[in-house]
């Protein structure tokens, strides 16, 4: 709840970006602790989770934000439907990537893609006009 009232004060790119950044140093700290796999393990899912929480409800604002009030619903709609798909052809992928490069590269490309798409989101989202 933090982070969606804070998307509302400081605007959604900030924290989108930021979000998927932090989600990519999550991936970064498991890989880099493997000799200490407690705070591996801790701390990686720590930063999974605070910048989940930073990119959810940032990403939902922004395409309400977006979309126009008649179509809003169908705008969410679609929105998620295509994200809920990301979670099942994420996980293919990684399981073929885990059979084909190992665990360690799988983890390694999560972490590029999610750092990838932050700065894609830097390069691309625009703000709606309120949050400026």
């Amino acid at each position: 709840m933090p982070t969606g009232h804070l998307a509302d004060r400081i605007g959604r790119r900030p924290l989108i970006v930021t979000g998927m950044l932090v989600q990519s140093a999550g991936f970064v700290l498991a890989l880099a602790l493997l000799d200490r796999p407690l705070l591996a393990g801790v701390l990686s899912a720590i930063f999974l989770g605070l910048g989940t929480a930073m990119v959810y409800p940032a990403l939902i604002a922004s395409v309400s934000d977006h979309a126009h009030p008649a179509w809003r619903a169908n705008a969410l709609g679609t929105y998620r439907f295509w994200r809920d798909i990301g979670y099942a052809a994420g996980a293919l992928v990684a399981g073929v990537l885990a059979d084909a490069f190992g665990l360690n590269a799988t983890v390694v490309a999560a972490a590029v893609l999610t750092a990838g798409s932050g700065l894609l989101a830097a390069r691309w989202i625009t703000e709606h006009p309120t949050h400026r």
